[in-house]
C-alpha cells in the first residue's frame, strides 16, 4: 500500500508543479515579449497559445520518451473528453452557457477536422514521425489562419482571450522577477512531467492496467482543471459564454501541438512511431468524436448549454469512467 499513495502523490504533486511551471513560464515569457515591444497580437497567438498547452506538451512528450506513449495519447483524449463533458457540463449546472459567439462554430468545425485527421493517423496503430509532423504543420497552420482573421474577427472569444495581454493578471514587473519566472517555468515543466510518468506508470503497473487509462483519467482530469476552474468561476459570475470558447481552443491544441509533439518525440527517441493502443480505436476515439460533433451541433443550432444539458454531458462522462474501469478492472496489490 506505500507504494500507492508514494505513486498517487507523485502524479498529484507532479501535475501541481506542471500546472503552475507552465503557468509562471507564460507570465514570465508574455512579460519578456511585452517589454521587448513584440506587439500583442503575435504574444498571444505564439507565447500565450503555445504557453498555455506547454504542460501537456512536456508530459506528452516525456511519456512518449520514456516509453509510455500510452500515457500521452491518453491524455489528449481523455482531456478533450473531459474538457467537452466535464468543464461545460457541470457548468452549465450553474448557468447557461451560450454557443453563439463570433467564431465558436467555425472553431467548432475546425476541432472536429482535426479530431478526424488524428483518429485517421492513428487507425493504423500507430503515431509515427510524419504523422507527428502533420498534426504540428496543422497547428502552424492554424495559427496562421488566426493571426489573418484576427482583425476581422476580433470578438471571437478566442482571439480576444488571446490577444488581451494588457488585462493579463499577475505579470512581472521588474527584469529579476522576469528571469525568475522564466528559470522557474523551464525548470518545473520537465520536473513536474517525469513525476506525473513515474507515478503513473508505477500506477498502471501496481493495478495491472494499461498506461494509457491513467492518462484518460487521472492524468486528463488533472491537465483539465484549470479549465473546470476557470469555466466554474465564469458560470458563478454570469460569464460562462466565455467557457465554450476556451475548451474548443484547448481540445484543438491538445489534438495537434500535443499530438504533433508525441509522434515527433517518440520517433526521435527511440526510432519507432508511437504505438497506439486498440482500445483506443474501439471506445475512446469515438467518445472523444461526439463531443467535438456535440459542441458543433450546439454551435450550428446556435442554441445555449443549458441544465438539462449540462445534466446529460455531466452524467455522460461519469459514464464513460464507469466504462473505462469496467473494460479495464483493478488489480488490487496486496
Amino acid at each position: 500500500m506505500p507504494d500507492i499513495l508514494l505513486f498517487s502523490l507523485m502524479v498529484l504533486g507532479g501535475i501541481v508543479v506542471l500546472l503552475t511551471g507552465g503557468d509562471i513560464l507564460v507570465r514570465g515569457a508574455t512579460a519578456l515579449a511585452s517589454k521587448a515591444g513584440v506587439p500583442p497580437l503575435l504574444v498571444g497567438l505564439t507565447i500565450v497559445a503555445f504557453g498555455t498547452s506547454a504542460p501537456e506538451m512536456v508530459v506528452s512528450a516525456a511519456a512518449a520518451v520514456e516509453g509510455a506513449p500510452g500515457l500521452a495519447i491518453g491524455n489528449i483524449v481523455g482531456s478533450n473528453i473531459a474538457n467537452v463533458l466535464l468543464v461545460l457540463g457541470l457548468p452549465a449546472l450553474l448557468a447557461p452557457i451560450a454557443s453563439s459567439a463570433t467564431g465558436v462554430k467555425r472553431n467548432a468545425l475546425i476541432a472536429l477536422g482535426f479530431t478526424a485527421l488524428f483518429i485517421a493517423l492513428c487507425l493504423d496503430g500507430a503515431l509515427s514521425l510524419t504523422d507527428g509532423g502533420i498534426l504540428a504543420a496543422g497547428i502552424v497552420g492554424y495559427i496562421g489562419f488566426l493571426a489573418l482573421t484576427a482583425k476581422s474577427h476580433s470578438d471571437d472569444p478566442m482571439i480576444a482571450e488571446l490577444t488581451d495581454i494588457e488585462h493579463m493578471d499577475g505579470l512581472p514587473k521588474k527584469a529579476p522577477m522576469v528571469a525568475l519566472f522564466l528559470l522557474g517555468g523551464l525548470v518545473m515543466l520537465p520536473v513536474g512531467a517525469q513525476l506525473i510518468v513515474d507515478g503513473g506508470v508505477g500506477i498502471a503497473a501496481l493495478f495491472n492496467v494499461p498506461d494509457a487509462v491513467i492518462g484518460l483519467t487521472i492524468l486528463a482530469f488533472g491537465t483539465s482543471l484549470p479549465e473546470l476552474a476557470t469555466a466554474l468561476v465564469a458560470a458563478l459570475r454570469k460569464q460562462a459564454e466565455m467557457a465554450i470558447g476556451n475548451v474548443v481552443g484547448s481540445n484543438i491544441f491538445n489534438i495537434s501541438a500535443v499530438g504533433g509533439i508525441t509522434g515527433i518525440a517518440a520517433s526521435f527517441a527511440t526510432g519507432q512511431p508511437a504505438p497506439v493502443d486498440a482500445q483506443f480505436i474501439q471506445l475512446d476515439f469515438w467518445v472523444m468524436t461526439v463531443s467535438a460533433l456535440a459542441i458543433l451541433g450546439f454551435a450550428v443550432l446556435r442554441r445555449p448549454i443549458g441544465r438539462v444539458s449540462g445534466l446529460i454531458m455531466t452524467l455522460a462522462y461519469i459514464g464513460y469512467l464507469a466504462v473505462l474501469v469496467l473494460k479495464n478492472p483493478l488489480t488490487i496489490p496486496a
